[in-house]
């Protein structure tokens, strides 16, 4: 099992940068896939970025693709999500989810989420 807790959210001006952290505790966490999903209000969660445990390959949502970057320190345990060139339809509440080993783009491929992070961005 993995505990997962995001941070680095806040308040950006439209056209600015945010760096997201989701550290992880628990056995073997290192060998976990990461996902970033995000939730804005009445919307459905939605994927946005993953990085495979092993490879590091990563895969990006189509809507933040060229903006954002995801990448981990396995030694830190902490998985990073790099948001540039904000919009404000980046605005939502964003978690991190980890399943051990395999994860995909879909919510229900991870079996272990955080409590989330907020991030509004002003136009």
């Amino acid at each position: 099992q993995v505990q997962l807790v995001e941070s680095g959210g806040g308040l950006v001006q439209a056209g600015g940068s945010l760096r997201l952290s989701c550290a992880a505790s628990g056995r073997a966490s290192s060998q976990y896939t990461v996902g970033w999903f995000r939730q804005a209000p009445g919307k459905e969660r939605e994927f946005v970025a993953r990085i495979f445990w092993s490879t590091y390959d990563t895969y990006y949502g189509d809507s933040v693709k060229g903006r954002f970057t995801i990448s981990r320190d396995n030694a830190k345990n902490t998985v990073y999500l790099q948001m540039t060139s904000l919009k404000p339809d980046d605005t939502a509440v964003y978690y991190c989810a980890a399943n051990f080993r395999a994860g995909g783009v879909s919510r229900s491929s991870y079996a272990y989420w955080g409590q989330g992070t907020q991030v509004t961005v002003s136009s």
